[in-house]
């Protein structure tokens, strides 16, 4: 049996052996570099995520301040409240409204004048510019006037030679006269010498006229104007022969102060327009332009004509314009609008305020403590901007005028009254209005005194 030997020693592995023995592997595959890097990209977007949500949750704004219950409560309408709106209002006002008939019409010269040469001749100059506004009696167009002085001169000589003939038959009637009452002549002879100078008076008186012809025609040569206002474009330049026969005139001449504009109204309004007439009140007409944005002019009625137009059961009206800025021009489409009676003291509101469904007429009240409701008013005359109330609503009430499309029954409301300064809307800050005299809803102090 062999014993073993005590020299020899069995090898033993051990981890330093292995360590030597087993290939190395690279740093960025070992086992716990990996798990270290991946333990980092989670905690990267872990703090990423609690950024976010620290900036994103509900109860912090962006500031990072907590909203507070107040603040919220603000924008439901107040500590948890009904929603509040804001609108603009208007307060129903006491004051004058106009009753008016409104009509299409034209404005009309008065006086309309086409300068026709009563004489033939040639025009020899024009005194005028086209357009110029020209006054009575202004020497506006001559036409050569020698034809007519030679007639003149040519009447005037015959005129001479039948005035002798005549008083030499004047000297034989009287001689004839002495001859018969001494039966030296018949009488026949008288009589004879009697129609002679009557016919040579005859005569004389003819070329009497052939004179003021004449004249008459030199008067012609020069036109003159026959009524004051403007002129319009030259249709004759000088130079050329003019005819009294011409159907063309020289010139018109167009009044335009004053000038008239004609309009109508309906049958069923001339009744009243007629008695207003009867009793001496004058009436007074405004004239706006076509789209009834522009005041033109104001003027009085002056008188209606005399039937109505059966076709269109209408009648037609002049109202005289003193038109000194020359606004209203001849021919210029305008609308007419008739004061008929002036309404004094009535309840006004603004039309804008006035709403209209199928069953009824009616306004968004607003009641002292801020809130809505809806009141049925009757509507009398409308004119511009303003409306009468006749019922249903009082002076110092304060309706909705814009924003009502957001309203209904009982809804609140935060009002900007239209018109009145800021010292009066401290009220409408807090929610409600001011009343004259009255402290505001809601404890808004000083609301309703003036600063």
């Amino acid at each position: 049996m062999n014993k073993p030997n005590p020299t020899e020693v069995e090898p033993v592995s051990t981890p330093s052996a292995l360590e030597h023995t087993a290939p190395r592997l690279p740093k960025e595959l070992r086992p716990e570099k990996t798990r270290s890097r991946r333990v980092w990209v989670w905690l990267t977007i872990l703090a990423l995520a609690g950024v976010g949500a620290y900036f994103l949750w509900p109860g912090k704004n962006r500031t990072g301040t907590a909203v507070t219950a107040p603040a919220a409560a603000d924008k439901k309408g107040g500590r948890g409240g009904p929603l509040v709106t804001p609108v603009v209002a208007t307060r129903v006002r006491k004051g004058n409204i106009g009753v008016y008939f409104t009509g299409l019409g034209a404005v009309t010269p008065i006086y309309t004048v086409t300068l026709k040469s009563r004489v033939d001749g040639q025009l020899m100059s024009v005194n005028y510019k086209e357009g110029d506004i020209v006054h009575q009696g202004d020497l506006l167009v001559e036409i050569d006037p020698r034809p007519f002085q030679v007639q003149l001169e040519q009447a005037e000589g015959q005129l001479a030679k039948d005035q002798a003939a005549l008083q030499n038959a004047q000297v034989d009637l009287a001689r004839y006269e002495t001859l018969l009452s001494q039966n030296a002549i018949p009488e026949q002879q008288l009589a004879t010498q009697r129609a002679t100078v009557i016919q040579d008076d005859g005569v004389v008186k003819s070329d009497q006229a052939a004179i003021d012809a004449a004249k008459l025609n030199l008067v012609y040569c020069r036109i003159t104007a026959p009524i004051t206002g403007r002129i319009g474009l030259r249709l004759v330049d000088p130079g050329n022969i003019v005819h009294a026969a011409d159907t063309n005139g020289l010139l018109v001449i167009t009044q335009m102060e004053p000038i008239s504009v004609i309009f109508t109204i309906t049958e069923d309004q001339v009744p009243p327009v007629v008695t207003k007439m009867r009793a001496g009140q004058p009436l007074i007409v405004d004239a706006y332009n076509r789209d009834k944005t522009v005041w033109l002019g104001r003027g009085t009625l002056t008188t209606l004509d005399n039937q109505i137009d059966p076709t269109t059961a209408t009648l037609k009206l002049r109202a005289t314009f003193e038109n000194k800025d020359y606004k209203l021009y001849p021919n210029q489409f305008v609308n007419a609008r008739l004061l008929v009676q002036q309404k004094q003291g009535v309840t006004l509101v603004s039309t804008a305020a006035v709403q209209r469904n199928s069953q009824m007429t009616y306004v968004f009240l607003v009641k002292p403590d801020s809130a809505v409701t809806v009141r049925q008013v009757e509507v009398g005359t409308t004119e511009g901007n303003d409306s009468e109330i006749t019922a249903g609503l009082a002076p110092g009430d304060v309706v909705v005028m814009t924003g009502v499309d957001k309203l209904q029954e009982g809804s609140k409301v935060s009002v900007h009254i239209e018109g009145e300064d800021t010292g009066k809307q401290g009220a409408a800050r807090s929610g409600g209005y001011s009343q004259p005299g009255k402290a505001a809803p809601g404890g808004a102090r000083g609301a309703g005194k003036k600063h």
